[in-house]
């Protein structure tokens, strides 16, 4: 696998390379090459911003953030970053890696869903969050150069069906566990797939809770 695109480099070390091995062999080529350019994204934005973030923590992350969607965890009823973020953790634990940078690396997959919370935090968890922004919805695309977005989508390219295959990805990793999509866009994905999907509504939840009876 190519090692550097746009100045930023893949770290060449035993986790990253076992890492890319794993996601390799578990996702399919479009959530394998949408992880990758996570971490292109996040990293040439840490770069711009002169963020202090630990390349192979970064990578790590980013490399785990959509496992949770692939078929062995087809029986969980946790949310699906939080089973990437298990399986993160796990991971790293077997490579003598710190507690603390294993909750880094946890709460950046965790969160990268929640908006309004990871750029407050860890630089590494920050950026997981901006570079699936970037990648899925766009945010932050003007931040970035023409050859930038070039140079890492020649290396990894966006499937000309990439938009109706990540929300199929996300349908087909949620569709299972729709109770786990309360209070994130991913019920967004349910609705727009599953026409009997109903959301849970939170007032109503409030206003029928024990408390008023």
């Amino acid at each position: 696998m190519l090692k550097q695109i746009a100045g930023v480099r893949i770290p060449d070390s035993k986790i990253g390379r076992e890492v890319t091995q794993l996601i390799r062999d578990t996702e399919s080529e479009l959530l394998f090459h949408h992880s990758v350019r996570v971490y292109f994204w996040g990293s040439l934005a840490g770069n711009r911003m002169e963020l202090n973030f630990d390349p192979e923590l970064l990578y790590t992350a980013a490399m785990f953030h959509d496992i949770g969607l692939t078929a062995r965890y087809e029986n969980s009823q946790l949310r699906f970053e939080v089973d990437g973020a298990n399986a993160a953790r796990e991971f790293l634990q077997g490579h003598g890696i710190s507690e603390s940078d294993i909750e880094t690396v946890w709460n950046a997959v965790a969160l990268h869903t929640t908006p309004g919370v990871p750029q407050y935090m860890r630089p590494e968890i920050a950026l997981v969050q901006a570079g699936a922004g970037m990648d899925v919805a766009g945010r932050g695309y003007d931040q970035f150069t023409d050859a930038q977005r070039e140079a890492v989508t020649a290396a990894f390219p966006r499937e000309t069906c990439f938009n109706d295959g990540i929300i199929d990805a996300f349908y087909q990793g949620m569709k299972h566990r729709p109770d786990s999509t309360f209070g994130t866009f991913n019920d967004d994905v349910l609705a727009f797939k599953d026409p009997n999907f109903r959301r849970i509504d939170m007032c109503s939840v409030i206003l029928a809770s024990r408390w008023n009876s």
